[in-house]
């Protein structure tokens, strides 16, 4: 073993014995790429320790992992989700901060009820054409 080898193997023994998971094991466990972690790291939303040369995820990391990824299923920007990143890290006692928070998952609440009546109408049009067209079909 060189002693690159064993200086990796040491560092992943380190993490494992503190709870911190390699970026391998945190993909495998987010159900996302390396590359995506990575992606949020460079856009400053998550920031892994380094065991040696290696990333490991702390319970912290992870969990601003799974409010990032919820974010994103929501349609939030990174933008967006990096506002409520901040707000989570800080008191949620600030009445300020909470109106914030508040603010825009109600904004967000009425763009997705918008987009939903869109949508519901224009499955409407499209069963008219569906039927119409179904009807100018020999039986």
């Amino acid at each position: 073993m060189t002693d690159v080898e064993r200086a990796d193997a040491s560092a992943t023994d380190a993490a494992n014995d503190e709870g911190l998971k390699s970026i391998a094991e945190a993909s495998e466990e987010l159900g996302v790429t390396q590359r995506t972690l990575r992606f949020y790291e460079d856009k400053g939303l998550i920031q892994p320790r380094r065991v040696g040369a290696m990333r490991v995820y702390s319970r912290r990391e992870m969990g601003r992992m799974q409010l990032i990824l919820r974010g994103k299923r929501l349609g939030f920007s990174i933008r967006e989700i990096g506002e409520f990143l901040s707000l989570y890290d800080t008191d949620r006692g600030k009445e300020s901060q909470m109106r914030h928070l508040l603010q825009q998952v109600e904004d967000r609440l009425e763009e997705l009820r918008h987009q939903r009546d869109a949508i519901d109408k224009t499955i409407a049009e499209l069963e008219v054409i569906e039927r119409e067209a179904r009807d100018q079909l020999p039986s």
